[in-house]
């Protein structure tokens, strides 16, 4: 069997200019979009340091969210009143 021969129309061309886009670029076309399907989050530079990897950031946020998983049971149980005894 014998291979389709390749026409120059299916490659890309060297360079492009700004003329072979009429209706012009429009920068963050796509930004809003992206941010609401995404996951990602954007963290400040002094808490990159103090977790640099995706890993150390989830342990602490896990960590952070037993802590207040226990606080809310803990003040739940001390904030019923006192049975009287009769």
């Amino acid at each position: 069997m014998k291979k389709a021969k390749r026409t120059k129309s299916d490659d890309l061309r060297a360079d492009y200019s700004a003329k072979d886009f009429p209706k012009g670029f429009t920068r963050g076309k796509y930004a809003a979009r992206f941010t609401k399907e995404s996951n990602m989050v954007r963290l400040d530079p002094e808490i990159h340091t103090a977790f640099p990897t995706s890993a150390a950031v989830n342990e602490a946020l896990g960590g952070l969210l037993r802590v207040a998983k226990a606080a809310r049971l803990t003040s739940k149980r001390s904030a019923r009143p006192a049975k009287t005894q009769r």
